[in-house]
Order: C-alpha cells, then sequence, then structure tokens
C-alpha cells in the first residue's frame, strides 16, 4: 500500500443520512434565551445570599475573637501596651502620632526683595546661591 501525499477526502453524505443524524438529536431538549436568562439571574441571586452568609460569619467569629482576646486581657491583667509594643523600642513616637503639633523651623535668612526664606537647614535654596554668585553674601540676607 502506497502513502499518498495527498490529504485524504473527506466522507460524502446524503441528505438521507444527513437528516437521520439531525433526528437522534431531536428528543433532546434546548433551552431559550429566555430560560438561559432566568438561570443566570436565579445564580446571582443565589451568589449574592451565600455573599451575604459569608460576611455575617465573618463578622460573627470576629466578635467571637475580640471577646475572647479581652477575656485573656482582663484574665491576666494586660494592656493593649502590653499586647502591641511599640514597632521600634526606644524612639519617641513622630508628633503627628502623638497629637502634638509640629512646629516650623524659623527663618534666618530672608531675600527683601522677594520674601523668600530659608531656615538655614538643608541645602541653600536656588535664590540665595544666585545672589551668592552675583556677589552678596550670606549675612546680607541674616535676620
Amino acid at each position: 500500500m502506497a502513502l499518498s501525499s495527498r490529504p485524504a477526502k473527506p466522507p460524502v453524505f446524503s441528505l438521507a443520512e444527513a437528516a437521520a443524524t439531525t433526528d437522534q438529536f431531536k428528543d433532546i431538549p434546548m433551552a431559550t434565551y429566555q430560560e438561559l436568562i432566568a438561570q443566570k439571574q436565579a445564580l446571582l441571586q443565589q451568589q449574592a445570599e451565600l455573599e451575604r452568609q459569608i460576611a455575617a460569619q465573618v463578622q460573627s467569629q470576629r466578635a467571637d475573637a475580640i471577646d475572647k482576646v479581652r477575656a485573656l486581657m482582663s484574665e491576666f491583667g494586660l494592656t493593649t501596651s502590653d499586647v502591641a509594643p511599640p514597632s521600634k523600642p526606644g524612639r519617641k513616637p513622630r508628633a503627628e502620632s502623638s497629637g502634638e503639633t509640629v512646629r516650623k523651623v524659623a527663618a534666618k535668612y530672608r531675600d527683601p526683595e522677594t520674601g523668600n526664606t530659608w531656615s538655614g537647614r538643608g541645602l541653600k535654596p536656588k535664590w540665595l546661591t544666585a545672589a551668592i554668585a552675583g556677589g552678596k553674601t550670606l549675612q546680607d540676607f541674616a535676620l
């Protein structure tokens, strides 16, 4: 038997054979578009109900856990600082977190022409660097 390089021809069915093949699927009911939409809505409602049940269960378990923690803290005389110590011991908390107001550093240098100020901390501002390059001294801007 010689192998041919040509692809095999697809089988040819007669009209009677094709009709007989489709007749076997007539008994299988096909859902209509409306039925599929109704099934989808029912599944979405079921999903929403399950999500509500999950949320209620999580809330209930969370409340139980909080009650257990409070009971243990009371039993052993613990405070919140005992249970959750500061994240970095030995460091003072920042002013924002401790409720104190943050104070700005007073300006030490001022440009009388523009009103720009500099506290003397950090890099010199561009206006001051340009003025010093133009021949003025830092003391010319001192307050």
